[in-house]
C-alpha cells in the first residue's frame, strides 16, 4: 500500500513489464490470433486448412457440384472424352484431351442473369453428360460389328442377279445410267469443290454456306453411302480418305442442329453400319457431343441453332421458337449414337422431346409447327405436312420400324397424328387430285409443297401396321397422294415439279407465282416412287422415275455438275448454280433403288433417315441384345 502511494513507482510484472505495457501486449496478441483464425475460415481456397480443424460435414450443392446432383462426379479440367473410342483419333484430328471439352461450356452455367429453380434443374439435366460413361460397371464398351451384321436378314447389297444372263436388260441399263449420273456429280464436285460443302457448277467452284457452323465437306459425308451401295469403290475410298485426313471438328461457328444431324451424323452413322470402319463411328460420336448443348433449355426442347464456339444455344434468342420438323427429326440418329457409344445421354435427350410432346395439348390432335423451348407452349397454330412439319411424322413411323416394332409410343403417336391429318387437312380437288393442305388456325391454304410429297411413301410404309380395316385405305391414299405429286411434274414444261403447287381458281397442281416455281434437285417425289414400287411393283412408278431421270439430264445437267433451275415452266430455264449435297444423298440414291432389286438395302433391315441415310432396324437376338451391343 505504501509503495503504491509513492509517485512514479509501478511494480514490475512477472515478465519484467509494467502493467500498461502488459495490457498493450495482450491486446496485440489477441488481435493477431483473431486475424489468423479469420483468415483461416474466411479467405478463399482455405478448404484444405479447414479440414485440419473441422470434422467432415455435408457439402451444400452449388454450381461446382451440379453434376453430382444429377448423380455424376463433377468434370475435371483434363477429363478424357465421355465416349473413349477403341481406336486412335483419325489423322488430322485434334486430340480432344489437349483442349477443353465443349461440353463444359454450358449456357446454363455461364449465364450471369438470375436463375430460377426450373433453370437450375435444366442446368443439372444438361450437365449429366459430363461424366456419363459407357460401361457403368467398369466393363469397356464394345460394339460387335460382326454380331450386328449377322442379325441382318438380307445381304447389305442384296443378292445381285447374274448380270451376264441379261446383259442388255432395260432395267439394268437404267440403273447404270443413274450410276453414271452419280459418278459425274461426284467427279465434278471432287474436281472443282473437294472439301467444300457444295459445288457451284456454273462458276466451277465450291460453296460453304452458313448452316454448318464451320464444318466442311457436306457433299462428301452425304455421298458416302450412295457411293458404297452403287459399288463405286474408288470414289468411296477417296471420300473415306478425306474424312480421315481432312474432316475436322474443331470449328466455332453457329450451326443448324437439324441439318448437321441429318446430313453429317446420319451420313457418318450409315457409313459405319455399311462398312464397319471405325473412323465413321468415332467422328459421329464426337460430332454428336458437340450438338448436346442445344438441348440445354428449360424444357429440354432443343433450339434450332447451336454455337460450336460457346457450346450454348444463347439466351439472347430465348423468345424465338423451335421448329417441329427440326427437333422432331433427331430420334433415329440419337438412338444410334447411344448404341455406338454406350452413352445414354443421346437417347435421354430425344426421349424427353417425346415426353414433352405427349403431355402438351394438341389442337384437334394436330401438331403445330412452332414450339417455345422456354415455355413448352405452341407459339402459333400453323400445321403443315410439308416444310416445318414434314419429317417429324416420318420419324414417328420410322422409329416404330427401327425399334423392331417395339416402340409403341411412336406407333400410337404416328397413327393418331395421321388420323388428325386426314380429318382436317386432306382434300380432293374438283379434278380428283388428293392433296394435303396447310392449316392455319382452322383456315386451310389449298396448296401442297414439294417437301410434302414424301408423305405418299411414308403412308405406304406405315400401311402394313395399321389397324386391319385401315390398311387397304392407307395403301390407296398413299397411291393417290403420289399420283398428285406426279401431276405437279407432268404439268410443267420441264417435267420437273415446282417448290409448291396450288388447288384454286380452276388451276390444280401448279405453282401460281414465280417464287414457287423453282426446282432445287429435291428428292421427295422419287422417294415416294421408290416406296410405292417396293410395296406394289406397279411398273408405273419406274416409268415415272425414268421421266425424272430424263428431265434431270435435259434441264439440270451442266458441263460441271447438276444444277437446280429457277422456273420449271420454262423450257429454257436459268440454273441456280448449286449442286445440293442432298442430290447425291437422296435423289440419286432413291432413283437407283427404284431400279434395283428389293433386297438392296432391304426395308426389313433398314430405315432411311430424312436425308436418305440408311440406319439398321433393331433385330434383337434370343437373349434380348440389340444390334451389336455386348
Amino acid at each position: 500500500m505504501l509503495m503504491r502511494k509513492v509517485p512514479g513507482f509501478v511494480p514490475a510484472s512477472p515478465w519484467g513489464l509494467r502493467l500498461p505495457q502488459k495490457f498493450l501486449f495482450l491486446l496485440f496478441l489477441s488481435g493477431l490470433v483473431t486475424l489468423c483464425f479469420g483468415a483461416l475460415f474466411l479467405l478463399p481456397h482455405s478448404s484444405r486448412l479447414k479440414r485440419l480443424f473441422l470434422a467432415p460435414r455435408t457439402q451444400q450443392p452449388g454450381l461446382e457440384v451440379v453434376a453430382e446432383i444429377a448423380g455424376h462426379a463433377p468434370a475435371r479440367e483434363q477429363e478424357p472424352p465421355p465416349n473413349p473410342a477403341p481406336a486412335a483419333p483419325a489423322p488430322g484430328e485434334d486430340d480432344p484431351s489437349s483442349r477443353a471439352s465443349p461440353r463444359r461450356r454450358k449456357g446454363g452455367l455461364r449465364r450471369t442473369r438470375p436463375t430460377g429453380p426450373r433453370e437450375e434443374a435444366t442446368a443439372a439435366r444438361g450437365n449429366s453428360i459430363l461424366a456419363s460413361r459407357p460401361g457403368d460397371e467398369g466393363v469397356p464398351f464394345r460394339f460387335d460389328f460382326n454380331a450386328f451384321r449377322s442379325r441382318l436378314r438380307h445381304p447389305v447389297l442384296g443378292t445381285r442377279a447374274d448380270e451376264s444372263q441379261e446383259p442388255q436388260s432395260r432395267v439394268r441399263a437404267q440403273r447404270e445410267k443413274i450410276k453414271e449420273m452419280m459418278q459425274f456429280a461426284w467427279q465434278s464436285y471432287k474436281r472443282y469443290a473437294m472439301g467444300k460443302n457444295e459445288l457451284r457448277p456454273l462458276t466451277k467452284d465450291g460453296y460453304e454456306g452458313n448452316m454448318f457452323g464451320g464444318l466442311s465437306g457436306a457433299t462428301v459425308i452425304d455421298s458416302l453411302d450412295t457411293l458404297y451401295l452403287m459399288d463405286l469403290k474408288e470414289e468411296f475410298q477417296k471420300a473415306k480418305a478425306w474424312v480421315e485426313e481432312s474432316f475436322h471438328l474443331n470449328v466455332s461457328g453457329e450451326a443448324s442442329l437439324f441439318e448437321v444431324n441429318i446430313r453429317y451424323i446420319g451420313g457418318l452413322l450409315s457409313a459405319f453400319y455399311l462398312t464397319g470402319e471405325e473412323v465413321f463411328r468415332i467422328k459421329a460420336i464426337r460430332l454428336g457431343e458437340k450438338l448436346l448443348p442445344a438441348f440445354n433449355t428449360p424444357t429440354g426442347i432443343p433450339k434450332g441453332v447451336v454455337s460450336f464456339k460457346s457450346g450454348s444455344w444463347g439466351w439472347a434468342t430465348a423468345g424465338s421458337s423451335s421448329i417441329l420438323a427440326e427437333f422432331g427429326s433427331l430420334h433415329l440418329e440419337f438412338l444410334h449414337l447411344t448404341e455406338l457409344s454406350g452413352n445414354q445421354v443421346f437417347a435421354e435427350k430425344v426421349r424427353n422431346i417425346r415426353k414433352v410432346l405427349r403431355k402438351i395439348e394438341k389442337p384437334f390432335g394436330l401438331y403445330p409447327n412452332f414450339l417455345s423451348p422456354v415455355s413448352g407452349n405452341w407459339v402459333q397454330h400453323h400445321v403443315s405436312v410439308g416444310g416445318l412439319g414434314d419429317s417429324f411424322y416420318e420419324y414417328l413411323i420410322k422409329s416404330w420400324l427401327m425399334s423392331g416394332k417395339t416402340d409403341m409410343e411412336a406407333k400410337n403417336m404416328y397413327y393418331e397424328a395421321l388420323e388428325a391429318i386426314e380429318t382436317y387437312l386432306l382434300n380432293v380437288s374438283p379434278g380428283g387430285l388428293t392433296y394435303i393442305a396447310e392449316w392455319r388456325g382452322g383456315i386451310l391454304d389449298h396448296k401442297m409443297g414439294h417437301l410434302a410429297c414424301f408423305s405418299g411413301g411414308m403412308i405406304a410404309l406405315g400401311a402394313e401396321d395399321a389397324k386391319e380395316e385401315k390398311r387397304a385405305h392407307y395403301r390407296e391414299l398413299a397411291a393417290q397422294i403420289t399420283k398428285t405429286c406426279h401431276e405437279s411434274y407432268a404439268r410443267s414444261d420441264t417435267k420437273l415439279g415446282p417448290e409448291a403447287f396450288w388447288f384454286n381458281s380452276g388451276r390444280e397442281a401448279v405453282a401460281t407465282q414465280l417464287s414457287e416455281s423453282y426446282y432445287i434437285l429435291r428428292p421427295e417425289v422419287v422417294e415416294s416412287y421408290m416406296y410405292l414400287w417396293r410395296q406394289t411393283h406397279n411398273p408405273i412408278y419406274r416409268e415415272w422415275g425414268w421421266e425424272v431421270v430424263l428431265a434431270l439430264e435435259k434441264y439440270c445437267r451442266t458441263e460441271a455438275g447438276f444444277s437446280g433451275i429457277q422456273d420449271v415452266y420454262s423450257s429454257t430455264p436459268n440454273h441456280d448454280n448449286k449442286q445440293q449435297s442432298f442430290f447425291l444423298a437422296e435423289t440419286l440414291k432413291y432413283l437407283y433403288l427404284l431400279f434395283s432389286e428389293d433386297d438392296l438395302l432391304s426395308l426389313e433391315d433398314w430405315v432411311f433417315n430424312t436425308e436418305a441415310h440408311p440406319l439398321p432396324v433393331n433385330h434383337s437376338d434370343s437373349s434380348g441384345r440389340s444390334w451389336g451391343r455386348h
